[in-house]
């Protein structure tokens, strides 16, 4: 212990490119959190403004909005700054921070999902029980409880992460503050942090992942009864997209958090990382919203209001 000493900032790798690649993934990056960000304002716009898109489903979808708009803006800007200044140093204040809201917005979408679901699952399976299951004041604590919890969970992993000391060594093997990395580099004993991992991962991501996956069975099931090939058509197309993009938030994160691999290398880990934090907040609007008829004649009828509205002032002023 005689080299253990407070450590007042971290050291970020970022991500493992060569210099000669850094103004092309700085591009790239750069235009799939411009993507993540407008398209998700844009559905909550929509859903702001357009009365028939106030729905328990569309209130689920403009949390998940604004879940993916915050979960993205925790790491990009950092990451996106570290890449343009070469400069990638984060005070240890800083990182628990980021840490936080990182674990918050991860949470918080997790439980989204598993609402939107079962909000589906009641609309599908029982259509004439729908607005009396899915009323106002059960979407609200919905909503309120995925809040709660999220907070309660992301407050007690990070004031865990507190109480350890950390060595003289201070490089973070990734772009930003992730909470295994950081775990690798504290001197004290990190056994409470690891069986809290396993307890609330167990709680806020393998039974979401198994409450969707029964949710989408039992659509999929109820909708073969009807033998319409339409129909059929229909809720693998939606079904499939939305599981696509569930599988692969889930699925990485229960293979870096819960079931991490010796043989996994740096590379490997940080692939899989940028697959949730970036790729799944930008491809979440188009999946779940702009696809959506609901959504595309909210934005005609929006736009339309805006074109009449416009051109009724310029008659009036010549």
């Amino acid at each position: 212990m005689g080299n253990q000493t407070v450590v007042s900032e971290f050291l970020l790798l970022g991500l493992p490119i060569g210099p000669d690649q850094q103004d092309l993934f700085y591009a790239l990056f750069l235009a799939m959190y411009v993507t993540t960000v407008l398209g998700n304002l844009l559905i909550m716009f929509l859903i702001r403004l357009d009365p028939h898109l106030h729905t328990p489903m569309y209130l689920f979808l403009s949390n998940l909005s604004f879940s993916d708009l915050c979960f993205s803006s925790v790491t990009m800007p950092k990451l996106l700054q570290d890449m343009q200044s070469h400069i990638s140093s984060i005070s240890y204040a800083g990182c628990l921070t980021q840490m936080y809201f990182f674990l918050l917005f991860a949470d918080l979408e997790s439980f989204l999902l598993v609402a939107m679901a079962y909000d589906r699952y009641v609309a599908i399976c029982f259509p004439l029980h729908y607005t009396t299951v899915m009323s106002p004041r059960l979407c609200l604590f919905l909503v309120v409880l995925s809040w709660v919890l999220t907070i309660f969970i992301s407050l007690l992993h990070t004031l865990l992460m507190a109480r350890l000391s950390f060595c003289a060594d201070n490089i973070i093997s990734h772009f930003f503050c992730d909470m295994s990395a950081l775990l690798k580099l504290a001197c004290s004993d990190i056994q409470i942090n690891e069986t809290m991992i396993f307890i609330l991962g167990g709680l806020v991501i393998i039974v979401p992942f198994l409450l969707i996956f029964s949710s989408y069975a039992r659509i999929v099931s109820s909708i073969l009864k009807v033998r319409s090939a339409r129909g059929i058509r229909k809720a693998f197309s939606t079904c499939g997209s939305h599981l696509s993009v569930v599988s692969l938030f889930y699925g990485t994160i229960i293979g870096l958090y819960l079931c991490p691999s010796a043989n996994n290398s740096t590379i490997k880990e940080t692939v899989m990382a940028v697959m949730y934090t970036v790729v799944t907040p930008m491809l979440n609007p188009f999946i779940y919203s702009l696809r959506n008829s609901d959504i595309n004649g909210a934005l005609r009828r929006i736009f339309s209001k805006w074109t009449i509205s416009f051109f009724s002032t310029s008659d009036f002023k010549d």
